[in-house]
């Protein structure tokens, strides 16, 4: 024997012209926001042209500073001393102001002052840091 099944009388009262009302709405707007947004690239302006530009789809070069047991800090491969430090930095931040970010890998032996003077440094440039401590040893 099959079940009956009562739908009730929701359906019924519900009413469909302002759902219809909306609908138009939207697609009049959507309608005008396309055709506007073709007349904007349908105007004839000559765009300025950069014959040295680089695409900005790369990532920022992050800075790496090593800092060894003894203090020593190293950019690069080479040994540099504070001032070095600093201009390498500034350097860095002026060539990508806005969002250069350096990264210090300290040993995990090294006195605490050497990697808060990197920190330092980098605050004053205007750089954002990371600070990592590695063991030498693996």
């Amino acid at each position: 024997m099959p079940a009956k099944i009562d739908r009730g009388n929701a359906l019924s009262s519900l009413t469909l012209a302002p759902l219809i009302d909306v609908v138009f709405l939207l697609l009049i707007f959507f309608l005008v926001a396309s055709r506007l947004s073709q007349e904007d690239r349908e105007l004839d302006i000559p765009l300025p042209s950069a014959a040295n530009a680089m695409p900005m789809t790369a990532e920022p070069q992050e800075l790496l500073v090593n800092v060894d047991q003894l203090g020593t800090y190293s950019v690069n491969g080479q040994t540099v001393d504070e001032t070095d430090l600093e201009q390498i930095i500034l350097q860095a931040v002026t060539d990508n102001p806005l969002n250069q970010s350096v990264i210090i890998r300290a040993d995990r032996r090294v006195p605490l002052q050497a990697p808060v003077t990197v920190m330092d440094v980098c605050l004053r440039c205007g750089a954002g840091y990371s600070l990592s401590i590695a063991d030498e040893e693996s």
